[in-house]
């Protein structure tokens, strides 16, 4: 299995990218898992040297251009075939790769997503997953945080399925329980959209619907996988990050707050396309770049892309 890294992606590569493959390094299975970078070779050779990385642990694909955080996510793309991210989509559309991750530009991500390796048939729009972290002590998975700010019901409902099969396999709730994020808990509350949404939901025999949830919902146990359009995940998770920083000026320190730190994470899955691709944050440190690496190496060990193409 091999997982691909765009080493010249985010605002501090390649510097705290390679030392988070460094850290990787030290929790992965480098008998079944292998890690393959993407840059410019003669920078990354001082890297490795500088954080101590064996040239045999790791293969480099050099790519000579890089898609920066400002530019237009499709222009950036189609013009700049050799950067890092067209090629990273190049090798996991190639099947040269199980994974490919990312803290470079969100944008372009995603429209590598759609124009290379594509949407799963069947797929109306994939999403961006984010996680909240749950009272219990584990997370929730919350669709779409971002890709869609718009979404009809039926889209919504595939959000639902998406994260069900998230939530299964990957986090290993045999049940997860789906609920839809609204302004009550009555099913003639909200929009017209998420009104319909609500029954095409609790048609759904092959989920576990549990009905709307409100905001107080949002960390408690009710919910494994919360249902909005990417308008409302957005808000919600940037609102989450906002806590997690408060908290840290304030010196407050607690195990879940603590859970709030997005470097825990490392990133955020597209979920309904036919590959294992994860979106980091542009501020990466490099412990935010080993748990993504590490969650895109569950992914790929999961093979979870292709347990969403039988839904």
């Amino acid at each position: 299995m091999k997982v691909a890294i765009d080493a010249m992606g985010g605002d501090f590569a390649p510097n705290v990218v390679v030392e988070g493959v460094a850290l990787a390094l030290q929790e992965v299975d480098q008998t079944t898992a292998r890690m393959v970078l993407i840059g410019d070779p003669s920078i990354l050779a001082a890297k490795l040297t500088q954080y101590n990385i064996d040239y045999s642990s790791i293969d480099i694909i050099p790519s000579y251009e890089v898609i920066d955080m400002g530019e237009h996510p499709t222009k950036a793309f189609t013009q700049k075939p050799k950067s890092s991210i067209a090629i990273g989509f190049q090798l996991l559309k190639n099947n040269e790769v199980d994974a490919f991750c990312s803290a470079g530009n969100t944008g372009a991500m995603m429209v590598g997503a759609m124009f290379s390796i594509k949407a799963i048939e069947g797929i109306i729009r994939p999403a961006i997953a984010g996680f909240v972290p749950k009272e219990n002590g584990g997370y929730g998975i919350i669709l779409d945080v971002g890709a869609n700010a718009e979404c009809k019901p039926e889209v919504l409902h595939q959000f639902a399925q998406l994260g069900t099969v998230y939530a299964k396999y990957i986090y290993n709730i045999e049940h997860p329980k789906v609920g839809l994020m609204n302004l009550g808990e009555e099913e003639q509350k909200g929009t017209l959209i998420t009104q319909a949404a609500y029954q095409l939901l609790k048609n759904d025999t092959s989920i576990h619907f549990i009905g709307n949830i409100e905001g107080r919902d949002l960390f408690n146990d009710k919910a494994d996988v919360i249902v909005c359009d990417g308008y409302t995940g957005n808000v919600i998770l940037k609102m989450a990050e906002s806590i997690y920083d408060m908290l840290v000026k304030r010196q407050f320190i607690d195990p879940f707050f603590s859970k709030f730190n997005y470097e825990k994470i490392g990133g955020s899955p597209i979920l309904g396309v036919n590959g294992n691709v994860i979106i980091g944050h542009g501020a990466s440190t490099s412990e935010a770049i080993k748990h993504m690496i590490l969650q895109s190496v569950k992914m790929a060990q999961s093979t979870i892309y292709k347990k969403i193409k039988i839904l």
